[in-house]
């Protein structure tokens, strides 16, 4: 049996402003579904101020960072590692631009123009390179290696071997598919 191309990850988060508004969050993960990703690791957490700084390291000298900081660590944020053919691409253009305002005028039927509210408070974060997936989910999933993945469940994943659990909002691996045929008849 051949697979098909490799899958690619990338890091999505869900911003606290959206995660107090149970409709809104409803909407991204139904659009996360639709548009066929898989969630390979999802968790809710208050992002600490550490995680914060590294994770927004490239902005520390900007205007913004302390208002960015303090937002991103304000409540719960959803993190999940997705999964899909070209899923870096995939996610940033169904999150559309970074600028809620442009968002609105140029693509408001994507998630930062629908529920985007300012520049900080843009819904959603989406890794923008395979260099950036590995040093963000390193931030926020310590005990999760991208390579091991690639070598142990990605084949799962690309297979669609897998069963959702929409209450823990992730996929797991079909563990009756991983059996080999006599294995499932005992």
């Amino acid at each position: 049996m051949q697979l098909k191309k490799h899958l690619q990850l990338t890091l999505a988060i869900i911003k606290p402003h959206v995660v107090k508004s149970p409709f809104v969050l409803q909407k991204i993960r139904d659009l996360i579904i639709d548009n066929n990703f898989k969630i390979v690791r999802s968790r809710r957490t208050i992002i600490t101020q550490k995680e914060a700084e590294l994770f927004y390291a490239e902005h520390k000298e900007k205007f913004f960072f302390n208002r960015l900081l303090t937002f991103m660590c304000s409540g719960p944020s959803d993190i999940h590692i997705l999964a899909d053919y070209d899923a870096i691409v995939k996610w940033r253009k169904l999150m559309g631009p970074t600028k809620v305002y442009q968002a609105q005028y140029i693509a408001p039927d994507t998630i930062r123009g629908m529920f985007g509210l300012s520049d900080t408070r843009n819904a959603t974060h989406g890794s923008d390179s395979t260099e950036s997936v590995e040093r963000e989910v390193a931030i926020f999933f310590k005990d999760f290696d991208v390579r091991k993945w690639y070598q142990n469940e990605e084949k799962y994943y690309n297979l669609g071997q897998l069963h959702f659990d929409p209450i823990a909002f992730l996929h797991t691996i079909d563990i009756s598919s991983t059996k080999s045929p006599t294995e499932q008849i005992t």
